[in-house]
Order: C-alpha cells, then sequence, then structure tokens
C-alpha cells in the first residue's frame, strides 16, 4: 500500500464531526477575541473525575485544571523558550509548604489558608483527609498511589483544620513526586459525600460528569463529545493565574480541519495533529510549533500475555520480527520521534529506559518462531485501537495487518469507539492493539513496576513474570547504587526477551501555537496546564 493511500484511508474513516457546523461558525464569536483561548483537539473527554474509569487525554485537560493537589511540579524553560516540568523540584499548591521528617517517614503539608472551593466552602484538611482516602481507594488511583508507599487511609491524618500529615513505613522517594500526579485531586468532600451511597461511597457516578473542585479554572458548560468551557476561579488562592481568558477547548476528529485551522490561524492552540501535517506545515513554514521530546514516553503494540497464542513467548517474538518498523516510522509517524527498535542484541549496555529493543523486520525469523510454536500455518486476531487516535491508528493497523499477513497471521481491524479503549485495557480484554503511554515519574524502576507487573491498566502486556516482580520488589527501596544498577538490568533483560510490548518510538509532542499564544508549559501528562497562558494584544 503506498503512503497516500492508507493515509488517505485514515482520515476518511474518522466520519462524522462533531462540529461540523461549529468550525465555521465558531469564529465570529471566539476567534480573534482577546478574553478567549480557543484549542482544538482530536479527543473528547469521557469523565471529569481524575480518577475515572477508563479517562482518556482529553479528561486530563478538564481535570487538571480545574482540581488542585497538595503539592505540584516546578517549571523551568527549554532552550526554544517553552517551559517544562521540573520533575525534581516540588513546590506546594492547596499546601503553602510542607515539611519532611529526618527519617523521611512523614511528611506534614500545611495548607493556604482562606482558599476556597468552586462553591465558596472552605478547603479544609477534612477535605484533603477523605480526598487522599479516595485516592488510595478507587481502582484506577489506588495502584499508581502505591508506587509512592501510598495505600491505606490510615497514612492520612488531620492534625488541625490546616494541616495534614502523610506517613509511610519506610522513606520513599516517590512519595511526594506521586502526591504531585494526576490522581490525588483535592475534592469539595462535603458536596461529593452528598452524592455518594453504600454502594458508592466515592461517588465516582456523580464525579463523572459534576466537579467538586476549587483549582484555577471553573467547568462553565460542557457539550458532551463535543466542547468545554473553563472560565478563571478569581477566588484561588494557590498561585498565579497568567490571564483572564476562558478557555474553550473543541473535539475536531476530523484532521483534516484541524489541520486547516492551522493553516487558516482559526485556533490559539490545535493538539494531535499527525506527524504528517506536521511536517508540511513546517516544511512551508506555516505554523509555530513546539516539539518536545517525549523522553519517558512510548507508542507501542500491546500483546496480552494471558490470551491465546500471545501466552506463549515465541508468537510474541514471532509478531515483533513481523512488524514493519521502519515503514511505520518513516511514513506513519515521518520521522518525529526516538526509535524504539533495532537495538543492540545481547545483554543490556545501560539502564536508560525506555530504548531500544532488539527487534527489527525479519519474517524469515517470525516465520520460524511461529513454526516453533505450532502455528507454521498462522492464527487469526484482532488489532484495535482507539478511533480517538484514528489518525495514528489507522495507518498502523492497517501495516501491521499487511505485514503480518506475510507470515500468515491474519489480522481484523477493530476500531474502538473514542473513549472506551481505557475500558477494554483495564479489563484485559484485547489481544494485540496499539496504544501509547509513558511514565509520569522519572526512574527506572518506576517505569517497570507501572507496565510490566501488577494488575493496573498499565500493565498493558498482563505479564506475570515471577523474576521481573522479584527484581522490582528488590529495587524498590535499594539505596546501593551498584544493586540498584544490576536489579534494572535484570529488568531490561526480561522485557526484552519476553516482549509483551512492542516498542516502536518515543515521539515528539508537537502543539501548534498561535502567534499570539505565550506561556505554553509541557507537563509530564502530556496534556495543557491552562493557567501558565497568555493571549496577547494582535
Amino acid at each position: 500500500m503506498k503512503r497516500r493511500d492508507f493515509l488517505r484511508q485514515g482520515t476518511a474513516a474518522v466520519t462524522g464531526s462533531l462540529l461540523a457546523s461549529g468550525l465555521s461558525a465558531l469564529p465570529a464569536r471566539a476567534q480573534g477575541r482577546q478574553n478567549v483561548i480557543r484549542v482544538l483537539a482530536e479527543m473528547a473527554p469521557n469523565t471529569v473525575d481524575p480518577a475515572g474509569v477508563g479517562y482518556n487525554r482529553g479528561s486530563i485537560n478538564v481535570t487538571w485544571n480545574v482540581y488542585d493537589r497538595l503539592v505540584t511540579f516546578a517549571t523551568k524553560p527549554l532552550p526554544d523558550g517553552t517551559q517544562t516540568y521540573d520533575y525534581e523540584k516540588i513546590v506546594g499548591q492547596a499546601a503553602e509548604r510542607y515539611e519532611v521528617s529526618p527519617d523521611g517517614r512523614q511528611v506534614t503539608f500545611f495548607l493556604r489558608r482562606g482558599a476556597v472551593f468552586h462553591d465558596g466552602s472552605p478547603v479544609t484538611a477534612e477535605d484533603v483527609k477523605w480526598s487522599l482516602d479516595r485516592a488510595v481507594s478507587v481502582p484506577v488511583a489506588k495502584g499508581q498511589m502505591s508506587t509512592g508507599s501510598l495505600t491505606k487511609a490510615d497514612q492520612f491524618t488531620v492534625v488541625d483544620d490546616y494541616t495534614v500529615r502523610v506517613t509511610t513505613e519506610q522513606r520513599d522517594r516517590f512519595t511526594l513526586p506521586n502526591l504531585a500526579v494526576l490522581f490525588p485531586a483535592i475534592f469539595n468532600s462535603k458536596l461529593a459525600r452528598k452524592h455518594a451511597s453504600e454502594n458508592d461511597p466515592w461517588a465516582t457516578e456523580w464525579l463523572k460528569s459534576n466537579v467538586a473542585g476549587g483549582g484555577p479554572f471553573e467547568l462553565e458548560s460542557h457539550r458532551v463529545g463535543q466542547e468545554f468551557v473553563l472560565k478563571r476561579f478569581d477566588k484561588w488562592k494557590n498561585g498565579p493565574i497568567a490571564s483572564n481568558a476562558r478557555i474553550l477547548y473543541q473535539v475536531v476528529p476530523v484532521v483534516s480541519n484541524r489541520r486547516a485551522a492551522a493553516e487558516r490561524g482559526d485556533a490559539d492552540i490545535i493538539l494531535d495533529l499527525p506527524p504528517r501535517d506536521v511536517s508540511d506545515l513546517l516544511a512551508q513554514k506555516r505554523v509555530r510549533v513546539s516539539a518536545v521530546p517525549w523522553t519517558s514516553g512510548f507508542q507501542f503494540i500491546g500483546m496480552n500475555t494471558q490470551i491465546k497464542p500471545f501466552d506463549d513467548v515465541r508468537v510474541r517474538r514471532a509478531v515483533a520480527y513481523a512488524v514493519p518498523y521502519r515503514q511505520l516510522f518513516e511514513a506513519v509517524l515521518y520521522s518525529r520521534g526516538r526509535p524504539l527498535f533495532g537495538g543492540a542484541p545481547g545483554a543490556p549496555t545501560s539502564i536508560e529506559w525506555p530504548s531500544p529493543l532488539p527487534y527489527d523486520t525479519n519474517l524469515e525469523k517470525a516465520r520460524a518462531l511461529l513454526a516453533e510454536a505450532g502455528l507454521a500455518s498462522g492464527f487469526e486476531t484482532t488489532f484495535s485501537f482507539d478511533i480517538g487516535v484514528a489518525s495514528l491508528g489507522e495507518p498502523i493497523a492497517i501495516l501491521v495487518q499487511e505485514s503480518l499477513a506475510k507470515i500468515g497471521v491474519k489480522v481484523t481491524i477493530n476500531k474502538v469507539p473514542a473513549g472506551q479503549m481505557g475500558t477494554l485495557l483495564t479489563n484485559k480484554e484485547v489481544p494485540l492493539f496499539f496504544e501509547q503511554s509513558g511514565a509520569w515519574l522519572a526512574n527506572p524502576d518506576y517505569f517497570f513496576r507501572v507496565f510490566y507487573t501488577g494488575e493496573t491498566r498499565w500493565n498493558y502486556g498482563a505479564f506475570r513474570n515471577p523474576q521481573m516482580d522479584a527484581a522490582v520488589k528488590a529495587s524498590r527501596f535499594e539505596a546501593d547504587a551498584a544493586k540498584y544498577e544490576q536489579q534494572v538490568r535484570t529488568m531490561i533483560q526480561i522485557a526484552r526477551d519476553e516482549v509483551p510490548m512492542i516498542l516502536l518510538w518515543s515521539p515528539f509532542l508537537d502543539v501548534v501555537l498561535g502567534k499570539n499564544i505565550e506561556g505554553y508549559t509541557y507537563m509530564f501528562h502530556r496534556q495543557l496546564e491552562f493557567r501558565h497562558l497568555k493571549k496577547t494584544a494582535t
């Protein structure tokens, strides 16, 4: 298949734009206005709960901005002037300051006086306590929180109305960073409890579509699947907000519409343009693009190791050798990223991760491995992707389908309705799929703990390996650098040999910015930090 053919098919497959009329109508009421920052994106939020089941990237753009956390990451400049988060520096948000005990087992947080939720009620230590209890209890959040030794409600103590203490069994380098990620948002517990029940003590059903926060922005309106509007919360006391502009976030799933808007300058920020379009626009010098390497992130092909025939490592390796890596990298990604294929065979030479796997396209090896697994005639399977990322997922699926057919594997492409992929992955219901993810916290042992062990959504391959589990556990609190390095090397070797995930590449995050937009900040979750944005005069 020629490049232009599958790219045309990929675009045409995403039909029924939710904003068929909105794209032409909106500029008259919003574009060019100083008090509106217009964002176009591919994916609609599927929940406004920071720890909602199956939450997606669109959801983060709401929840990160309407809720506070006790702490957050500071920022620092990149060479091109873009700001990025500073993983090494954690500063107060809802907490004015915090103190760490000499043994590192206790962190005491002192809340800002006078802070209120969006409904005007005060933010108290009881609200923080309820919110942290929730974070270690609801399914989506508790796995992440446990990576920082935060597992039980009795670890969170109310000292007084404005002081909360967090206690861990031993010093953990991931405790503070975990309190700065998405999940431990501070809820208005009085409001949330009104909508809780015996069967739903954390008000998860109500919080799917309602906000109980006190963050820098309020959710002014939300047209499900189409757009949301955020407005500045003027009583926010936990930091500066760059401007008074409302945020108008619109879902435009058709790539050609987002590209046309970029060319015309009809939006202030455009997300999720495919690499081809970004490459073309840059070559034409038509737009301003922030391109930040996603060093801890990756796009990949996952294989569920608990579903036949992917429970056989020989089958997984066969698929890994059948993937048309270079064709995908050049024709789909347009080389806008760092390859994670074609690595040197043998023992790992460093503890950098993710790093290139020792696989490249070799159909002869793939056929031999299938024959060794008793599948010389091949097998049938499905290849799933979220239609919300169809601009990448569709051409990848088509090329993988074509390549696997050459080794006798018949692939049926499964286009998952936008927003449902997260639930399918949590429930481990798809055998072969395209997805992307990234480590929020920057350490190799953390990466393996999240993506290669446990029962969470992020163990994409449903991988179970006692040796991996032992190495991850041993590294958890390892203080000896040499021992830690050896433990990580063991993890890397297992990931390379067992290949539950076929790493493709670490992509650039390409964000198209209007000429009047300042303050764009690259965050660990790769979505927008609206409070730093400012729209200057034309």
